[in-house]
């Protein structure tokens, strides 16, 4: 089942860690998102296939919006 990992908070999208089809263990980085100066990494909750990043470096993401799917 496919596992979709979203925004917590409003961030800048400051760098992408991981790319589709990489292998990602529980606790891997996916990206690194960027608030009031912090840097925030999204962790993936469980293992498996990174299927899609759907933010591109620089985007403004909202809470709750979709950052990858994990397969």
């Amino acid at each position: 089942m496919a596992e979709e990992i979203r925004a917590e908070m409003v961030a800048n999208v400051w760098k992408i860690v991981a790319k589709p089809g990489d292998q990602i263990a529980e606790g891997d980085t996916i990206v690194i998102l960027e608030s009031m100066k912090m840097e925030i990494p999204v962790i993936a909750e469980e293992e498996g296939t990174l299927t899609s990043i759907a933010v591109a470096e620089g985007d403004v993401v909202q809470e709750g919006d979709l950052i990858a799917v994990l397969d």
